[in-house]
């Protein structure tokens, strides 16, 4: 353990810049920062995001659904570069207070629908087409229990976990050890459920698997936090099963490019205002990188 103690002031004050890697962006209060208007594409639905575990949630779940033949499902997917302070715009804190990406707005409604917060507008969405989530009472309530599972999980995961894993300025084992601990028993949640499950809901591909699958199949398959051989991820062998199966879905392989912003280019789709963009518009055809 080190031997720097913290004791608490009576009276918390904020210090800019203290935080780690994302400290400019970080701040004690809501609100706008500045004022600028949202792009509205020509489809009903627009996102507002990047593509972060949270991010591909959505993506996917659009991907999905016009895999299906829902043409009412289009969308224009908008980047908002979170690291550059665009989540706390005047427009954008109108579609989510929380200055949180994803958000959507649904302009097929009068007034247009806004919904934030990635497991709502994986609900909304399921039920606005009566897809992905199951019908049976008691799938239904498997599915939505699941989906609210990664909800209140992955904090401890990326806010916890990842943070001082990953991101903090620097490496202290207390907070390290005890979150590690947290998303190995997570990890095991999972694992010891998709030992006797195919999917999270059971035999059904469902919402549940949209929003577990971009945080703890990325884990596993270090994606995120570079952290598979720290946490032995190949022990999860039911996870990585699961994994690897929706991996190779096209709709999902789709949806982790949109609003992407590094990696290889071939893999990055910033904006998605058309699926002919998958073809025309990733950045190694809009800059010539190969």
């Amino acid at each position: 353990m080190s031997d720097n103690t913290y004791t608490p002031p009576n009276v918390w004050k904020w210090e800019p810049g203290n935080g780690g890697k994302f400290a400019n962006i970080n701040r004690p209060i809501a609100g706008p920062t500045h004022d600028k208007a949202l792009p509205v594409g020509k489809h009903s639905l627009q996102l507002y995001s990047l593509a972060t575990p949270n991010g591909v949630k959505v993506t996917v779940m659009l991907e999905e659904l016009l895999e299906q033949g829902i043409k009412d499902a289009e969308y224009d997917a908008h980047l908002i570069q979170i690291g550059e302070g665009d989540q706390f715009s005047s427009g954008f804190v109108e579609v989510n207070p929380n200055s949180k990406i994803p958000a959507l707005m649904d302009h097929s409604t009068q007034p247009p629908q806004r919904v934030f917060e990635s497991g709502a507008i994986l609900l909304y969405l399921a039920e606005k087409f009566n897809a992905f989530l199951p019908t049976n009472p008691m799938k239904r309530t498997e599915c939505l229990s699941w989906l609210f599972w990664q909800m209140g999980s992955a904090p401890m995961l990326g806010g916890g976990f990842g943070h001082f894993y990953a991101y903090a300025p620097e490496k202290y084992q207390y907070p390290i050890d005890r979150y590690t601990m947290e998303v190995k028993r997570q990890l095991d949640v999972l694992d010891r459920h998709l030992a006797e499950n195919r999917f999270m809901a059971g035999d059904e591909y469902t919402i549940a698997d949209m929003t577990i699958h971009p945080w703890y199949g990325a884990l596993v398959k270090n994606r995120v936090y570079e952290a598979a051989e720290f946490l032995e991820a190949h022990t999860y062998k039911n996870l990585l099963r699961w994994t690897e199966e929706i991996d190779e879905r096209p709709a999902v392989k789709r949806g982790r490019m949109v609003n992407r912003t590094w990696g290889e280019p071939s893999e990055q789709l910033h904006e998605r205002h058309d699926t002919s963009d998958f073809t025309l518009k990733t950045q190694d055809k809009l800059t010539g990188d190969k």
